[in-house]
This record gives structure tokens, C-alpha cells and sequence, in this order.
């Protein structure tokens, strides 16, 4: 399956569902309080120029311009999840990019950090993603992000992953959709292998788990909204929500808060390697050969004037 396939897929889908992801995960709590989206802009506290690397609606990027006198920047496929983000209270001159992450449209060391949600797992020849990532961060610059890690156990959305392969392996291949993403990103060791050549540090990889728990209309509704649903037809997905809710019965408290936990994996890493001496893990670092390198030249980067 190639990257260009992929990405056509990644695109249909979030112009049916710009929001999906934050639909899915803003509600949802660690066991601090806090949600994904605010582990994660916590974690790169101290930096002011902040890369948003699939920044889908903007709420990332809301949370970010939160703290005076950072200046956040989001890039993303899809054009109708960018329409969203340009409707939140972002500061004056923060730039929206509808760009591939493989060529992202800013200078060398434009950012003191880049994060990124639920979205690095999606993405093909992550091996140039990283090199890019390390062009435009600075030396010393963080990249944090939040990777899926499975469900937690014994819960709602593991009797949904379970009904849900049932339902993908019996239905025909124009309703399945293309492997997504590099595995590597996946584990430790796998995003290790990629972000070393890139001049990346070990990574830090700590497994938080999320609590997207509630009455089980809510629960099917977040769930729902995973990539695979997408593409099965409607006699499906009716089916499958109703083998969920009769599941779920099972599982619903007295109160009627049906539990649900997901794994994320929290990544952090600093580039450690400066460019100048490892030019060659920078392919697309000179502006002559990588136009989009230059926002100038990028007719898709554009600003959000909030």
C-alpha cells in the first residue's frame, strides 16, 4: 500500500469527520485529571515556538496559545479539519499549513518543539517525517507525542475491537481500509530506530491510560469513530453497534456509565545531533531541492488571523 493511497483515504475520511479524533479523546481523563491533549501541551511547557504535526481541528493548538507569547504553528492533510482549527482563538499570525509532513513548509530551526497527536502513528515514510521534524527544530528542540497503546482491559473498548474484527474479516475488501502508518512507531524500540538517524535521542515512553468512560450512547459514539467503521456499510455498522450496546449491558454500572479505557503512549525525545554535522540525515533541508521549505514558495502555509 503506498503513501499516496493512504493519505487519499486519510483525507476522504476526515472530510466526512473533520473533528473525529477530538470528538473521540477531549472528553476522555488520565488519572491526574488531565486529558491526552493537555499531557501533551504540559510536556513541552518553556518552549514558545510549538509545531503541531496533524493538528487536525486546532484544539492542540488552542491549548498551546493558551500561555502568552507562544507562538504555535499546525499542519495538516486534511482542509476541512484546518477550516475548524481557524475558527479557535489563536494568536495573530499563527500559521496553518495544509501540508504533508514528509515536507513541511518552514526554515531550519523555526521551532523550539513539535507535538503531535494521535497522529504520527498514520503516517508513511515516517523516516522522512523525522528528518523533517529534526530540520526545523532547533538543536536541544523536543518532539512529544501521543501514540495509541491499546485498551486497557475487561472494558467497552475491548469488546469494540473484538466486534469490530469480526465484522472487517467477513466484509469485502472495498470496505477495508489501507494499512496505515509504519508499525515502528508503534513500540520503543521501533520509533527509536526511527528518530536516531534523524539525531533524535532515545526516546522517554510512558504508557498513560484514559478513561473515555459513560453512558454507552457516548461510548459507542467515540468508538465509532475509529478508521475502520469508516468504509463498512450502513447494514454493518448498524449490526455492529447493535452487538456493542447489548455487550455493553454487561458491563454498565448501576449509574449507567459503561467503563472504557484506552492506552496512550506519551513520547518524548530532544534532537541532539546538529544538521551541519550529519547533513546527510536531512534530505529535504536545502530550500533549492525542498521548495515547501520555505513558506514563501508554499502556496498552502498560510495564518490564522484570530
Amino acid at each position: 500500500m503506498t503513501t499516496t493511497s493512504q493519505e487519499a483515504f486519510l483525507r476522504a475520511f476526515h472530510a466526512e469527520r473533520p473533528a473525529v479524533t477530538v470528538d473521540a479523546f477531549a472528553g476522555g481523563r488520565a488519572p491526574d485529571g488531565r486529558s491526552s491533549y493537555e499531557i501533551l501541551c504540559d510536556r513541552v511547557a518553556g518552549h514558545g515556538r510549538v509545531l503541531d504535526l496533524g493538528c487536525g481541528d486546532g484544539l492542540l493548538l488552542e491549548l498551546l496559545a493558551r500561555t502568552e507569547g507562544r507562538r504555535p504553528a499546525g499542519v495538516d492533510l486534511s482542509p476541512e479539519a484546518l477550516a475548524l482549527a481557524r475558527r479557535r482563538p489563536l494568536p495573530a499570525g499563527t500559521t496553518l499549513s495544509e501540508s504533508r509532513a514528509q515536507h513541511l513548509p518552514f526554515a531550519d530551526d523555526t521551532f523550539d518543539a513539535c507535538v503531535s497527536h494521535m497522529a504520527l502513528m498514520l503516517m508513511g515514510e515516517v523516516d522522512q517525517v523525522a528528518a523533517e521534524v529534526a530540520r526545523v527544530l532547533r538543536p536541544g528542540g523536543m518532539l512529544a507525542c501521543v501514540i495509541g497503546g491499546g485498551a486497557v482491559g475487561g472494558e467497552a473498548y475491548e469488546l469494540f475491537i473484538g466486534l469490530l474484527r469480526s465484522a472487517i474479516e467477513t466484509a469485502p475488501a472495498e470496505q477495508r481500509i489501507p494499512a496505515l502508518g509504519d508499525r515502528r512507531t508503534r513500540s520503543r524500540a521501533g520509533l527509536d530506530s526511527v528518530l536516531a538517524p534523524a539525531g533524535f535521542a532515545p526516546v522517554d515512553w510512558e504508557t498513560v491510560p484514559i478513561d473515555l468512560s459513560g453512558p454507552v450512547e457516548q461510548v459507542w459514539d467515540a468508538l465509532a469513530g475509529v478508521y475502520d467503521v469508516g468504509p463498512l456499510d450502513a447494514a454493518t455498522v448498524e449490526s455492529l453497534r447493535v452487538a456493542f450496546l447489548t455487550g455493553a449491558k454487561k458491563l454498565t454500572a448501576p449509574n449507567g456509565v459503561v467503563p472504557c479505557g484506552m492506552n496512550v503512549h506519551l513520547v518524548t525525545t530532544n534532537l541532539t545531533v546538529n544538521r551541519e554535522t550529519h547533513p546527510e540525515t536531512h534530505p529535504a533541508a536545502n530550500p533549492e531541492t525542498n521548495p515547501t521549505a520555505n513558506p514563501e514558495t508554499n502556496p498552502a502555509a498560510e495564518t490564522a488571523t484570530a
